[in-house]
């Protein structure tokens, strides 16, 4: 028996209805192009049941956070198998924000009533694989953690598993209403929507702008991106909640997490890093515009974009950053800029969006640097940080009240073989203890209007408000 096992599926599964019928495994994770263009919603992946777990609630500073997964990755190695999509078993899971503090000296959040960890990723031995172009699916089994015939017999059982669970037509029982809906989260003021609240008051929103311009004229930043985070309470299943939203909301990045009592569901329209035979490529996102319902009003709605200078400086200065990052790990002159500030519409906002690209270097050992190296070299993203990196942090430690936890962190996986990928975890729902909370935010810059910076944060939010279930209390 050759390893690993491989079922391809002669009718691929309905992504949406996999999830449902995998929901109640452990620890489900989702990689979802629930928005599909051929140069980047090309692949889904899902995966359950790890046959290993890494969570870490915090990190001190100067600790590798990765020390474990780099232990996975040099354990349990198997090439790719051609022709197949490239995610094809691994490490997977979610970086929070915080958890740059493990590379640099950061104050730490005043508040964080959702108490998520730092870390939390798995190691899957089986996922289900989809290229929507070819409109092919694939099972992979690699029968991991055993070895020899115990894993070739563990691989066969697995998927068998699997298989049984995609055909017997059993559907994962969405849990109904909560009984209690338990209000353990901090106080927080009221905002304008009529259906929830944020941490901070217009008011207070156009204060931090205002705190981060004198900043910038200061000399002590270029760009820092600043957040408000809405809170709305739910009784409502988060898996139905995230259908909904890839349903409403399509976004090449999309993803599904669940972990014990909570849930990461993402629309997001941005890559963070992706490594595929040594290759690097990050995808910014700076510059946004609601889109209008006239095509016309669209169009010029795009050409307004692409010609702002101040949302192009947004942009340009994000991509110098993480030029400089990717530096840190990348061949000297292998970075390069495809392509710089050009328009990408989604179903609510249109996008200033450029690429880097890059190739993985040796260290001063000899030794070929891997996606962990890579990720610890540049997270948390530059798009959501601001710059210079460290001082924006800081900044953004200062002003926004509360721990962001998955809000501008990444969802990410690291395959058997090496190949990565990753989203910025914006347009994302976190949902804990009868709570969701979702972040939105903007670049500052010194030419921004505190106003126009505030209507953008709403601007995102609309896609996302749309998915919410109706309120079952007030705030």
């Amino acid at each position: 028996m050759s390893l690993p096992l491989i079922q391809p599926l002669d009718q691929p599964p309905d992504v949406a209805e996999t999830l449902r019928r995998f929901a109640d495994w452990p620890n489900v994770v989702l990689f979802d192009s629930a928005s599909r263009r051929p140069e980047l919603g090309r692949y889904s992946f899902l995966a359950a049941d790890p046959f290993e777990f890494e969570e870490l609630a915090s990190v001190p500073f100067g600790v590798d956070p990765f020390a474990r997964l780099r232990e996975w990755s040099q354990r349990f190695v198997t090439e790719a198998v051609p022709g197949l999509p490239p995610f094809q078993g691994g490490a997977a899971g979610l970086l929070s924000y915080e958890l740059g503090g493990a590379w640099e000296q950061l104050p730490r959040p005043a508040i964080n009533e959702f108490e998520l960890p730092w870390l939390a990723v798995g190691l899957y031995d089986w996922v289900i694989a989809w290229d929507h172009e070819l409109g092919k699916a694939w099972i992979i089994s690699h029968g991991f953690p055993a070895e020899g015939i115990a894993r070739e017999r563990r691989a066969a059982e697995r998927m068998q598993a699997v298989i049984t669970r995609l055909n017997v037509g059993h559907v994962s029982n969405v849990p109904g209403p909560l009984k209690h809906v338990e209000n353990v989260l901090h106080p927080f003021t009221r905002s304008p929507f009529d259906s929830g609240g944020s941490n901070f008051s217009r008011d207070e929103y156009l204060c931090a702008v205002e705190r981060v311009i004198e900043y910038i004229h200061a000399g002590d930043v270029f760009q820092v991106n600043l957040s408000q985070r809405l809170l709305f309470p739910t009784r409502e299943d988060a898996l139905a909640l995230y259908l909904r939203l890839r349903q409403l909301n399509p976004a090449p990045f999309a993803g599904y997490f669940s972990c014990d009592d909570w849930t990461i569901a993402s629309a997001s329209p941005e890559r963070f890093v992706r490594v595929q035979d040594g290759v690097v490529e990050t995808r910014p996102i700076k510059g946004t515009r609601r889109r209008r319902h006239r095509p016309e009003a669209d169009l010029f709605t795009e050409d307004e974009l692409r010609e702002s200078e101040k949302d192009q400086a947004e942009n340009v200065m994000i991509v110098d950053l993480l030029r400089n990052d990717l530096s840190k790990v990348c061949s000297p002159g292998s970075i390069r800029v495809p392509s710089l500030c050009a328009v990408e519409s989604y179903e609510t906002v249109q996008h200033l969006v450029s690429v880097v690209l890059g190739t993985l270097d040796h260290d001063s050992a000899g030794r070929q640097r891997d996606a962990w190296d890579l990720l610890a070299a540049i997270f948390p993203g530059g798009s959501i940080t601001g710059a210079p990196k460290v001082r924006a942090m800081e900044i953004i430690a200062e002003l926004e009240p509360t721990a962001r936890g998955p809000y501008c962190g990444s969802l990410f996986y690291v395959g058997f073989d090496g190949s990565a990928d990753s989203n910025i975890l914006i347009r994302t729902f976190t949902v804990r203890r009868g709570w969701i909370q979702c972040s939105v935010g903007g670049g500052i810059v010194a030419q921004s209007d505190p106003a126009a910076e505030y209507e953008e944060t709403l601007d995102k939010a609309a896609g996302m408000l749309r998915a919410l279930p109706p309120l079952t209390s007030d705030l």
